[in-house]
């Protein structure tokens, strides 16, 4: 597929799949585009003659051969052949520092903090040693990623604070430079910590899903008492304190919560401008599932929100919504496109014994153990599979138009659903679309 077109918040867009390029159409242009390809400028005068003066029609035509000319509209794909990171660079790791967890949230992919194991903490040596080898493995790349994670790594925090004192100390000695990342509930958020986490992370993720009802639903404490009340003024003590730094409210939304856009505008409402709110992932048979039948409902919420968001920004009053990100210009490098989230290759996540999967997402799952960070990946079959699991080798992305946007969707999700890394989760695909497609219109909307 060579084209994308499609209307949205008052806009006419083209989207030419392998340029990237985007363009915002009037209707005779939309007019042509559909009829562009199959037909000579002779027939199209002779179907839209009724419909368009005859000079407009050609004018517009020779409009578009300019941009079919320039590359930039109706653009053949070019044959690839990625070779995806042939060194073995590692980039990023995810630190389990605590397979525990304060609450028991009914989606919880960890199995309310355990990921179906024994409940675990870092000790520090296994952390220190992961940071040893994300350096050793990480070539002449100098800026590295590491995310503090759980369970609640809040539990763990004295080892957090004595490894980012140890990634300190490797950055002077092999001119590094560490960008840390913490995910936390915020039930044992206090002053002290608070000021730690402002100082030192460059990035916060406050786990809130949005209205109180909605959360406290389904985002418990082990007393099966909501977390609402209890987090709300410490995540929004936090991000007064933060100022300018980075920060998103990560919140999640359930077959429960269909009109999730309404948790999306409560948590601006609140007081959050970095927001995040994505669908649940869980097998059917969970009553909280997101399914099929929900899809319909599911689209027309992102578009409502699109147009919400569009209204917000446009008076001034806007925030940034995750999914409705996007870079029309260059972006991410081909490759970057092609590859996407680089689980199981650049990035991988680190138990609190030391050993290496893919990502988190993957943890506890033997098969998918690649090692450890003593000893290193030794299952190099495995990084080969993710390795090649891009957007070029599944059959399910080669014909989409989204393909060089979502590269290829999540592999933990494509196996959960699948059991196959190259098979994309079909529910999670149609919801990406979507976003992209808001996204677009955005955009074009000049916001």
């Amino acid at each position: 597929m060579n084209m994308h077109m499609f209307q949205m918040n008052g806009k006419n867009i083209v989207l030419d799949v392998n340029s990237g390029a985007v363009h915002v159409v009037d209707e005779i242009v939309w007019d042509i585009i559909k009829l562009y390809e199959d037909k000579s400028l002779e027939l199209i005068i002779d179907d839209l003659k009724n419909k368009y003066d005859e000079s407009d029609i050609v004018e517009a035509y020779k409009e578009i051969q300019t941009l079919v000319d320039n590359e930039l509209l109706f653009t053949k794909e070019e044959e690839l052949d990625i070779n995806y990171n042939p060194q073995n660079i590692v980039k990023a790791l995810c630190l389990h520092v605590a397979h525990d967890c304060n609450l028991k949230c009914e989606y919880c992919f960890a199995s309310q903090g355990d990921f179906k194991g024994q409940r675990l903490l870092m000790p520090l040596e296994v952390g220190k040693r992961a940071l040893e080898f994300l350096v050793e493995n990480s070539g002449n790349r100098k800026n590295l990623e590491v995310d503090f994670f759980g369970g609640e790594p809040l539990m763990n925090f004295d080892v957090v604070k004595k490894l980012v004192e140890y990634g300190r100390e490797l950055e002077k000695k092999y001119n590094k430079r560490f960008r840390f990342t913490i995910t936390t509930n915020g039930i044992l958020l206090n002053d002290d910590n608070m000021k730690f986490i402002n100082e030192n992370m460059d990035n916060v993720v406050l786990s809130l899903d949005g209205r109180k009802e909605v959360n406290d639903r389904m985002r418990k404490t082990l007393n099966g008492n909501g977390s609402f009340d209890i987090i709300v003024p410490k995540f929004l003590k936090l991000v007064k304190l933060r100022g300018d730094k980075t920060y998103y409210v990560r919140g999640t939304f359930t077959s429960y919560n269909l009109d999730f856009s309404k948790d999306v505008l409560k948590l601006h409402e609140m007081g959050f401008d970095s927001i995040s709110v994505e669908p649940v992932v869980a097998s059917p048979e969970n009553d909280y599932a997101i399914l099929e039948e929900h899809l319909e409902t599911i689209l027309n919420e992102y578009e409502k929100l699109s147009s919400k968001y569009i209204e917000l920004k446009k008076a001034g009053k806007g925030f940034e919504f995750f999914h409705f990100m996007i870079d029309l210009n260059q972006g991410p490098c081909l490759i970057k496109r092609v590859v996407g989230c680089g689980a199981g290759v650049e990035y991988m996540a680190v138990t609190p014994e030391g050993d290496l999967y893919p990502c988190h997402q993957f943890v506890g799952d033997e098969e998918f153990k690649m090692g450890d960070i003593f000893t290193g990946v030794t299952n190099e079959k495995l990084r080969e599979k993710f390795k090649r699991a891009n957007v070029l080798t599944k059959s399910e992305c080669k014909e989409c138009w989204a393909r060089f946007y979502c590269s290829g969707g999540c592999h933990a999700n494509a196996y959960n659903f699948n059991k196959d890394i190259t098979k994309p989760y079909k529910i999670g695909c149609e919801m990406e679309k979507k976003r992209i497609e808001c996204a677009i219109s955005i955009v074009a909307n000049g916001c």
